[in-house]
């Protein structure tokens, strides 16, 4: 099996089919039988990430993205913290770009350095130079939120290589239909499986994908801090991802339509979408990407107008989180960048104005006519 629809659908699913059932079961049970497992990690405890439910996801995960193995967690953040607390240690450093999702911009801000786990910020033309000798991940975002920046992949896994760093990457925002990470030679992928992946805005979950051995370190550190996904969850995560192709697909095509339609409207100043030749990484986006992702953001020619812009909007929810079936808009400086000062934000160019715009699967035209009536 090759197509994502086809592994989104197939892969992972327990063969032969349990009482024949289509639809995989639910095994809401914490615990289970024990039989001498001879390893902790292989007793079947809800605890330990290992029910029928997580193990069926995990493969079906791994399959998404080609990696040896995946962990499902009890949200993005949970991944994200998860993964660096298992892999960094007291004097670490963490290699970033420079825009980063404000939750993980304060894990390591205020949570991790406190752990003595620093973090080093990086534009896209001096990994290089902010390499440290306690160095020991890069860490990047496929397409960055809020300002869909998307970093030289090339330059960030060369410096993985020449200074032998983990590489870590949030695939996000592109989700495994338009950008395979660890194809590309990344030894991580992580996921907010609240989103796309998901895709019904009615789960929060996480995951991190990549080998075997990192999967067993990662899981291990799991463990202890307790973070997972129930099986109710997995069960939710598991029917959603059967549709992530067809879902994406869709906002791929839609999101496209509405960042032209914005970029040429009179009343607005600057679109961010990777999608538009005049994004500055364009030409990176078509060489990588299937796809360019449901994602955009875009500021007014004047600011002042925003609240009545977002007063006007009929379609779209004014609600956090993303990738959906439903459009939702949000401005990122009020929500997920809120935790940030107003100067970690000035310097990571987020405006108090900037809108960030999530695209479901209404009809494009539908949309387009509700930002153009809102904009006029």
């Amino acid at each position: 099996m090759k197509d994502i629809s086809t592994l989104a659908v197939h892969a992972g699913e327990i063969s032969p089919r349990i009482e024949g059932a289509i639809s995989m079961p639910v095994f809401q049970s914490a615990n289970f039988e024990f039989h001498d497992e001879g390893d902790y990690a292989n007793i079947k405890y809800a605890r330990l990430n290992n029910t029928p439910n997580h193990l069926a996801l995990h493969a079906k995960l791994a399959a998404l993205e080609n990696g040896e193995d995946a962990l499902v967690l009890a949200s993005g953040m949970a991944a994200i913290s998860t993964t660096l607390l298992a892999l960094l240690s007291k004097g670490d450093r963490i290699l970033t770009q420079k825009t980063l999702y404000g939750g993980t911009f304060s894990l390591l801000a205020q949570e991790l350095a406190r752990f003595g786990i620093e973090a080093d910020v990086a534009a896209d033309e001096n990994w290089e130079a902010k390499i440290r000798p306690e160095t020991r991940m890069i860490y990047a975002e496929t397409i960055s939120n809020p300002l869909m920046e998307v970093p030289d992949f090339q330059k960030v896994l060369a410096t993985a290589r020449k200074h032998k760093l983990i590489s870590v990457i949030d695939n996000t925002f592109a989700s495994p239909v338009n950008f395979k990470p660890i194809d590309l030679g990344f030894d991580l992928s992580l996921h907010s499986a609240t989103k796309y992946l998901n895709g019904h805005s009615d789960l929060i979950a996480g995951c991190v994908i990549g080998s075997k051995a990192r999967i067993k370190t990662i899981s291990h550190t799991a463990a202890h801090l307790g973070a997972t996904l129930d099986p109710h969850g997995c069960s939710l995560l598991h029917r959603g991802l059967k549709t992530l192709g067809v879902r994406v697909e869709r906002q791929n095509q839609t999101a496209l339509r509405l960042a032209d339609f914005l970029s040429h409207h009179e009343n607005v100043a600057t679109v961010n979408y990777p999608g538009l030749p005049s994004h500055p990484a364009h030409s990176r986006a078509r060489e990588y990407f299937k796809g360019f992702g449901g994602m955009l953001s875009f500021e007014l020619k004047n600011p002042s107008q925003v609240e009545s812009f977002l007063g006007r909007l009929k379609i779209p929810v004014l609600a956090a989180s993303l990738g959906g079936v439903e459009s939702l808009v949000i401005i990122p400086a009020r929500s997920s960048h809120l935790s940030l000062t107003a100067e970690e934000r000035r310097q990571s160019g987020i405006t108090d104005g900037l809108i960030r715009f999530s695209t479901g699967l209404e009809g494009a035209d539908d949309l387009i006519a509700d930002l153009k009536q809102a904009l006029g």
